[in-house]
Order: structure tokens, then C-alpha cells, then sequence
């Protein structure tokens, strides 16, 4: 699943390219929306939210799209080869001089954009909402004290608490509070301090590709735990352990570091 920082940066590069222009050529191939034609509506808007992005047509309708986890947006001039099969292609958005195909996007909607909310308004203050502001800080921290229950490492991943943070992210903010994933969430020292750190590595990243927690961006320094399984921790040398934290499809990887991140251990450890 991709980051909100990933979703924020597709959103910011097809408004560039999009916004105020006509579409030439709107066509959607997704099994509930085939025979939807675009064509003509001009594009207003580009959002994300969380990890979900709206396109705002003139006509007062929204394409929403979720990534979920292959899912991409790609732009190209017209008669650029695309990088991925054509049968992969679920939408196409083309102006006179730029080309949209999102690819292998699972949910899509076509709805009224006053209407969006039965699609997003679940969700918990957006990390990268540039509104942000105290209320969706201290919306966020009821939110995230509510789960006190809860493991800390799934209460990072619940987008109803806060919208934008996924394993990646999860796995680093746990490591930089020195936490154990398996912490319940009301022994969490400083709630308030771990979902501005959320936001600081979203922000730190959102307008790159690359995804660094560390400060470094060269090729295996950029995340301190991350997919750095059975490897050395960086601070104090002990191996960094993985397990499966999470129920079904709601499953991820946790990595974490014992040493650093003392604190609860994943059952049967």
C-alpha cells in the first residue's frame, strides 16, 4: 500500500499537468464505469486525501482512484510509448499536449464532487492536508487516544485515526520514539509527539519520489529499520527482528529493533 506522501506527489504532478485544461479524451476502463466518457469536461482540481486522490471536473462530478498496492498514475506526451501493458490502463486522461493513464487502479467511482465525502469523510485528519492546523492536530490525538487498547503499530496504519501513514512509516515512527510496535497505545509516552513525527517524515518526503527517514538518500541509508530484516541496527549494531502484526488482510510486516525499542514482543516470541 502506498504512503500518503506517494499519493500527495501523484496528486501535485497530474494537477500541474491537468488543471485548466479541456480533456480531449476522458475514457475509463474500469468494469463499473465502462462507457463513461469525459471528453470535454475540463479538469479544476487534483486532490489527496490520505491515501485516496479526487479529480474535479467543471461539471461538478469527481474521478476518485485508490492506489491500493500496484496501482499508479503515469503521465506522457501524446505518442510516448506507455511503461506498463495497455491492458493494465483502467482510465485515460489526455489534453492537446499531456497524457494521464492510471493503471491498474482497483476502486474507482465517478460521483458528485459534493458527494465525496461518503468516500473520504471517515477518514482521520490527512497528514499532508495543507490546512493543517491545531483542530486536526488535536482531532488526530482524540483519535489516537481512543485506541489506548490498542496496539501503537496498528493505530499508526488506522486511517480512521489519521490518514496517510502506512507500514513504511508505521515501522520508522515506532523506531524513532523507541517503541515497540506491540505497545499499547495508552503507554505510548507522548501520543501528540508521535503523530507530529508522523507528519515531519510525510512532509520531509512529499514533494520527491524518494522516501528517506534518516536524512540520507543513497541507495539502503535511507530508512533506519524498514525492510532491513535480520540486517545490523544503525544506532547500536543488534540484528533487527520481523514479524506479522495485524489480523487477514489488515496484516504487515513489523520490523523493529529489540534493543532500541524495548517494550512488548509480538505473541509467541
Amino acid at each position: 500500500m502506498p504512503e500518503g506522501d506517494t499519493v500527495y506527489l501523484s496528486a501535485k504532478r497530474l494537477r500541474a499537468a491537468l488543471a485548466g485544461h479541456e480533456l480531449t479524451k476522458g475514457e475509463l476502463r474500469h468494469p463499473r464505469l465502462v462507457g463513461a466518457d469525459l471528453a470535454g469536461r475540463t479538469v479544476l482540481d487534483v486532490a489527496s486525501v490520505g491515501k485516496h486522490l479526487l479529480t474535479r471536473f467543471d461539471d461538478g462530478t469527481t474521478l476518485h482512484s485508490h492506489l491500493r498496492l500496484d496501482g499508479s498514475w503515469h503521465l506522457y506526451r501524446p505518442g510516448m510509448a506507455w511503461q506498463r501493458p495497455a491492458h493494465q490502463a483502467r482510465a485515460v486522461l489526455e489534453t492537446a499536449d499531456r497524457v494521464a493513464v492510471g493503471f491498474a487502479l482497483h476502486d474507482m467511482e465517478l460521483l458528485p464532487t459534493t458527494a465525496e465525502h461518503t468516500l473520504v469523510g471517515h477518514l482521520g485528519p490527512d497528514l499532508l492536508d495543507p490546512a493543517w492546523g491545531a483542530e486536526h492536530a488535536a482531532e488526530a490525538l482524540r483519535r489516537f487516544t481512543a485506541r489506548g487498547a490498542s496496539e501503537v503499530g496498528l493505530v499508526l496504519l488506522e486511517q480512521r485515526v489519521m490518514a496517510g501513514v502506512g507500514n513504511l512509516y508505521k515501522t520508522e515512527v515506532c523506531f524513532l520514539l523507541g517503541i515497540s510496535p506491540w505497545t499499547l497505545t495508552a503507554d505510548v509516552p507522548d501520543p501528540a509527539a508521535a503523530i507530529e513525527l508522523a507528519r515531519t517524515l510525510l512532509l520531509r518526503n512529499a514533494d520527491r519520489p524518494q522516501q528517506s527517514t534518516t536524512g540520507e538518500l543513497g541507495r539502503g541509508r535511507q530508512q533506519w529499520v524498514f525492510e532491513r530484516g535480520g540486517q545490523r541496527c544503525r544506532r547500536c549494531g543488534t540484528r533487527i527482528r520481523t514479524a506479522e502484526q495485524g489480523d487477514g488482510i489488515y496484516a504487515r510486516i513489523a520490523y523493529w529493533c529489540p534493543k532500541c525499542q524495548p517494550g512488548p514482543q509480538p505473541p509467541g516470541r
